[in-house]
Parts: structure tokens; C-alpha cells; sequence
């Protein structure tokens, strides 16, 4: 009993909770995004897709650089260098969703909000690592 209360403080800390409400935002935006463009605009899925990933990203750059992840970057040059890592973490992940999604929904036919939303999943828990051991490390 002891090492699951102290797994779940380990995996319950301020940054884990506050990245998973962003987190849940940003999911909100990309999946709300793409169901928008898809039912409202009539875009074509994939199109609809990489839109929505490009909007849940920038959200997700602002909201994770201070409040979640409290940046230190001051200088100019150390913000771009972040800016460029996180861009290049999620330039990563968006392949992964990219690719995901079109296996899901074209190739095993799995309905596309279903897919959007088990590839978006995985997505969230990468960009986790990615952002607080690469994008945002202090």
C-alpha cells in the first residue's frame, strides 16, 4: 500500500496535474477543431487533421512554457531555442498523429473521431517527455 501512495504522489505532482488540465484544453482545441472543419466546413479529414494539430500545438506552446512547465528562458536566442525544441518535439508527435490517424481511420476503418481521439491520447503523453526532458529542460 505504502508504494502505490507513493506512486500516485510521485505521478500527482502540481507540473503532472497542471500538464494534464493544458493538456486536456489543447485536446479539447484539436479534437473540437478538427470536428468543426470536418462537419461544418466540410474540409477533408487528413486536411482537417494537420489544421487542428497545428492549433492544438500552438496552444499548447503557451500555455506549457510558463504555466506548466515554468520556463526559465529569458534571452531572446534561449526563447528561440526552446520555441525551436518544442516545435521539433511536436513536429515528431505530429508525424506520429498524422500517420495514426490515417492507419486508423483509412486503413482499419475505424470511425474518425475514435481515431482522433486514441492517436490525440498517445500524442499527450509523448509530448509530456518530449516537453520536460528536451523542449523545456532547465
Amino acid at each position: 500500500m505504502e508504494q502505490i501512495c507513493g506512486l500516485i504522489k510521485k505521478f500527482c505532482s502540481k507540473e503532472v496535474i497542471l500538464y494534464v488540465v493544458f493538456g486536456v484544453l489543447t485536446t479539447v482545441i484539436n479534437i473540437g477543431s478538427f470536428y468543426i472543419m470536418t462537419n461544418f466546413i466540410n474540409l477533408e479529414e487528413n486536411f482537417a487533421n494537420a489544421l487542428a494539430i497545428v492549433l492544438a500545438v500552438l496552444v499548447a506552446y503557451f500555455t506549457n512554457r510558463k504555466m506548466v512547465f515554468n520556463s526559465n528562458a529569458c534571452t531572446f536566442k534561449e526563447k528561440t531555442v526552446e520555441f525551436f525544441k518544442f516545435i521539433v518535439g511536436r513536429a515528431f508527435t505530429m508525424v506520429i498523429e498524422f500517420v495514426g490517424f490515417f492507419l486508423c481511420f483509412n486503413v482499419i476503418g475505424i470511425n474518425e473521431l475514435v481515431s482522433k481521439s486514441f492517436i490525440t491520447i498517445l500524442v499527450i503523453i509523448l509530448n509530456f517527455f518530449i516537453s520536460k526532458f528536451f523542449a523545456f529542460k532547465n
